[in-house]
């Protein structure tokens, strides 16, 4: 893709004919993008280019020469193989910032391929995602793709503002496995503290050598964990988090107030080897209580918590349309469908969600904005080039 930093053009080059493969994958509705594409491909204009045939790739040297930054996520050395190597597209458009995302860095794993999970894999999340006597899992949200991106974008920004000091762009690259592997930053400072001992604050009743897989442990300072609430739905938990300041309220709550006040039970220090006998108290208390009672209730007395909301209730709720963080987009071939909203939100740069591109749908209007004439776009057409 070939992205211009002004807030509004992104510009998507896809292949003649097929485009994104994403397009195709997992459809829903016949003769329609998938939601899989849809969703992910918003406030873009779509070009198509054969980069196989010599005026294909002018064509998209044109868009290099023009553009502020180039993102792309394509194997190992296909654009070297396109002929676009870092050295060339820097001599096209000194002020270009070329980005990419790939599977791994440099050394053994460069050349392997990689998706989601393969990243979770081996980025240390499966390993210490899960419960201790179940297999290793994998997280729901998209850490390995969409967490890749989100660090890319970071470093694309870097770039950006240093090339309004040097006037020249640079090269950014993300290995998924680095990315997730910075997200589980923590898990590795819990690696190094099991030299001096077991870790109390998991509810793991014993340790080897590696951090374990501890369940909903918070894995922090202050403990949490999900417990049952009524109607005892598969999603009918809230996490709470018991602060020291939060202890005294949540006796109170629970019917056990001669806990605020029982040595066994008053510190953090003397409840930390009994977590599992603590939430089972709450539990008690919660499995009576649907988790938006019990949200209101915890909230009244400034203990943390969270209800787990599905994905129906995520895409239902009212309060995430009204800030739009999910939003109603309309499609031209599959009609409406939501997808989520920016999340992020600046005072100067409000954001409204456009519907996706149809295949090749600006090229046109895009090889027009880059110095083709009419009769030279026709030509390209006839030759099979877009």
């Amino acid at each position: 893709m070939l992205r211009r930093l002004d807030g509004a053009d992104v510009i998507k080059v896809e292949v003649p004919g097929r485009g994104d493969v994403t397009r195709g994958q997992l459809r829903d509705v016949p003769g329609a993008d998938s939601l899989y594409f849809t969703m992910l491909n918003c406030n873009k204009r779509s070009i198509t280019v054969n980069m196989k045939s010599p005026e294909g790739r002018e064509v998209f040297a044109r868009l290099a020469r023009d553009a502020d930054i180039l993102v792309e996520n394509f194997g190992p050395g296909a654009m070297d193989r396109f002929g676009y190597t870092w050295e060339v597209l820097h001599e096209l458009n000194e002020r270009l910032i070329y980005a990419s995302i790939k599977g791994f860095g440099a050394g053994r794993y460069a050349n392997f391929k990689a998706y989601e999970v393969v990243a979770q894999a081996m980025g240390g999340a499966m390993s210490t995602t899960g419960f201790v006597d179940g297999p290793p899992t994998a997280t729901g949200a998209q850490i390995g793709d969409s967490g890749s991106g989100i660090h890319l974008v970071a470093g694309i920004l870097a770039a950006h503002y240093q090339r309004t000091v040097t006037g020249s762009g640079q090269r950014v690259e993300v290995a998924m496995q680095d990315a997730v592997l910075n997200l589980c930053r923590v898990k590795l400072r819990d690696q190094q503290r099991l030299a001096s001992g077991p870790l109390h604050e998991y509810p793991n009743l014993t340790f080897g050598g590696e951090v374990p897989r501890s369940g909903n442990a918070s894995g922090g300072g202050q403990p949490g964990w999900a417990v049952r609430c009524a109607p005892g739905g598969p999603n009918d938990y809230i996490y709470i988090i018991v602060q020291p300041a939060g202890w005294r309220p949540i006796t109170e709550l629970i019917g056990r107030p001669e806990l605020a006040d029982d040595p066994a039970w008053a510190t953090p220090d003397a409840r930390l080897p009994k977590l599992d006998k603590m939430f089972a108290l709450i539990e008690e208390w919660t499995s009576g209580l649907t988790k938006w009672e019990v949200l209101d209730l915890l909230n009244a007395s400034d203990i943390p918590c969270g209800p787990i909301l599905s994905t129906r209730e995520l895409i239902e709720d009212e309060t995430l349309a009204d800030l739009g963080s999910v939003v109603e987009v309309e499609h031209p071939e599959r009609g409406r469908f939501k997808t989520v909203g920016c999340p992020l939100r600046l005072s100067d740069s409000p954001v409204d969600i456009a519907p996706p591109p149809l295949l090749g749908e600006h090229t046109d209007e895009v090889l027009r904005e880059i110095g083709y004439d009419p009769a030279q776009v026709a030509e390209l057409r006839a030759k099979k080039v877009v």
